[in-house]
C-alpha cells in the first residue's frame, strides 16, 4: 500500500465516492478532514466520527495548511480555492489517481479504462461480463457501481473503469492495459468554458501509458494525440471491427462474427457498442467464442434506449440516461419507425448547442414535444412540428391521446434531469409509469 503517514490529507466532496477515499486513509491510520459545500452531503451520518468536517463552502484555511488534496469529480480544478492551493504547490488528485497508485505497485493486474461521451456504461457493463464469464475475477466501477477505491478490499485480476472526464482531469497515473474513448460530443460545456476541446483534452487522459487504445473510426477526436501505433478501431462501415452495409452482421477484422437479429441489444449505437467491448476483449486475449456468446445474450441496461412498454401497437421507449446531444442523436439515428415518431426532450441543457440534433428532426414523420427548463430553446429546433409543456407529464398526456399503431414515443432528452428529477433514472421510471398509466387508459 502506497504511505500516506504523517500527511495532512484534505477531501473536497462526501457522498459515496469521498466516504471511499475517507476509509481508505483510515485504513492507513491517516485521519483526513472534509469539506462538502452542501450543507447536508449524503454519507455524513456514515462518516467515522474521528473525521472532522466543514459544510456549506471550501474551507481555504484547510486547503492551504494540507499536504494533498482529494478533489471530488463535481468539484471543477478552475474552482478559485482549489487554484490557489495549486499555485502554493498542494498537490491535489483524485480518487482514481489514489486507485492507480495501487494497482502499479501490484503485479499481474490489468486495469480497462473507458470513457466516453455516450454508452460508456454499457460498454464497461459488457466488458466486465465478457470477463467474468471466463471465470477471471473481475471488478466493474469507477464512475457506475462502486467507487474504484472501493475494489481494492478484495483481490482482482482485471478491474474494469467507467471513467469521467472530470475524473480523468485529476488521474496522472493511469496505465491501462486496454484505454477507449467510445465517441465525443458536446457534453458538460459548463464544466469546461474553453469548449470542446478542453473537454477532449481531459478524455484525451485516458490513453497516457496505455498498453493498447480502442478508437472510434468515425470520430477523429477519439485517436490518441500522441499518435500511438498500439490502436484498433471500430465503426459503422470501416474499422477493424465494423457493421456490414445493412447493420445485420459484427464484422471482427473481415470476418463475420454475429448476426445482429439474434442479439438482445437494438440500435445502430448499441451495436457499435459491441463491437468496442469486443475490441477490448480480443486484445485481452478472451476466446471469441466467450465474447460472442456474452454480446448475444446481453440485455443493455435501464434507461438506454429500453422499451418499457408496446402496447396497442404503439412502442413507448425509455431512453432517459441520454443527457447530452451526442446520446440523443445516436437514438435518433437508430431508432426505426413505421408509423409517427413523438420524441421528448427537455431537462438542463448545461450550456450545449443543441443545433446538431436538426438533421435528424427532418425529413421524417415527427412530433416533438418539450418540457423543462431549456423547454423553449429546444422548441426552436423544428418549431412547426413542437409543443412546448412545462413538465414531462403534461406532454406524455398530450402525446397519449394523439399514438396510433405503429408509432414510437421515444423519451431521449438530450438533458440533464436535476431541473425537475433527482436524477434521470427518476426521470426514467416516471416516464415508464406515465406510459403504463395511459396505455391502460387509466389517466389519473
Amino acid at each position: 500500500m502506497v504511505s500516506y503517514q504523517g500527511k495532512k490529507v484534505v477531501i473536497v466532496g462526501l457522498g459515496i465516492t469521498g466516504l471511499s477515499c475517507v476509509n481508505y486513509f483510515l485504513a492507513q491510520n491517516v485521519i483526513p478532514k472534509v469539506i462538502d459545500t452542501r450543507l447536508s452531503p449524503s454519507g455524513l451520518e456514515q462518516l467515522d466520527k474521528r473525521v472532522v468536517y466543514h459544510l456549506g463552502e471550501l474551507n481555504i484555511d484547510w486547503l492551504l495548511d494540507a499536504d494533498l488534496i482529494i478533489a471530488s469529480p463535481g468539484i471543477a480544478l478552475a474552482t478559485p480555492e482549489l487554484q490557489l492551493a495549486a499555485k502554493q504547490g498542494i498537490e491535489i488528485i483524485g480518487d482514481i489517481e489514489l486507485f492507480c497508485r495501487e494497482i502499479n505497485q501490484q503485479n499481474n493486474k490489468q486495469i480497462v479504462a473507458i470513457t466516453g461521451a455516450n454508452g460508456k456504461t454499457t460498454v464497461t457493463t459488457l466488458v466486465g461480463e465478457i470477463i467474468a464469464s471466463t471465470g477471471t475475477k473481475v471488478a466493474v466501477g469507477g464512475n457506475i457501481g462502486q467507487p474504484a477505491l472501493s475494489l481494492l478490499n478484495q483481490d482482482y485480476d482485471v478491474y474494469v473503469l467507467e471513467l469521467s472526464s472530470f475524473q480523468l482531469e485529476t488521474t496522472y497515473s493511469l496505465q491501462a492495459t486496454v484505454a477507449t474513448i467510445l465517441n465525443i460530443s458536446q457534453d458538460h460545456m459548463d464544466r469546461y468554458p474553453f469548449g470542446l476541446m478542453q473537454y477532449v483534452e481531459a478524455k484525451q487522459r485516458i490513453y497516457h501509458n496505455a498498453k493498447y487504445c480502442v478508437i472510434n473510426y468515425d470520430d477523429e477526436l477519439t485517436t490518441p494525440t500522441n499518435k500511438q501505433s498500439n490502436c484498433v478501431s471500430f465503426g459503422v462501415t470501416k474499422g477493424d471491427y465494423h457493421l456490414d452495409q445493412h447493420c445485420e452482421h459484427l464484422i471482427a477484422q473481415e470476418q463475420d462474427v454475429l448476426a445482429t437479429k439474434t442479439m438482445k441489444l437494438t440500435g445502430c449505437h448499441n451495436y457499435l457498442n459491441a463491437l468496442a467491448a469486443l475490441a477490448i476483449a480480443d486484445k485481452l486475449k478472451i476466446p471469441r467464442k466467450s465474447s460472442i456468446a456474452t454480446i448475444a445474450s446481453f440485455h443493455g441496461l435501464p434507461h438506454r434506449f429500453e422499451l418499457v412498454l408496446e402496447k396497442n401497437g404503439v412502442k413507448w421507449i425509455n431512453d432517459s440516461k441520454a443527457t447530452n446531444v451526442g446520446s440523443t442523436a445516436a437514438a435518433l439515428n437508430s431508432i426505426v419507425c413505421k408509423g409517427k415518431l413523438f420524441l421528448l426532450l427537455g431537462g438542463d441543457g448545461k450550456s450545449a448547442d443543441f443545433s446538431p440534433l436538426i438533421p435528424y428532426l427532418q425529413n421524417r414523420n415527427l412530433e416533438v414535444f418539450c418540457f423543462g427548463r431549456d423547454r423553449y430553446l429546444l422548441g426552436k429546433l423544428a418549431a412547426n412540428i413542437t409543443t412546448i409543456t412545462e413538465t414531462m407529464a403534461e406532454s406524455v398526456k398530450i402525446i397519449a391521446q394523439k399514438v396510433e399503431p405503429n408509432d414510437v414515443v421515444l423519451l431521449s432528452p438530450a438533458c440533464a434531469s436535476l431541473d425537475q428529477f433527482k436524477n434521470y433514472i427518476e426521470r426514467g421510471k416516471r416516464f415508464a409509469q406515465l406510459a403504463t398509466q395511459y396505455a391502460q387508459g387509466n389517466e389519473k
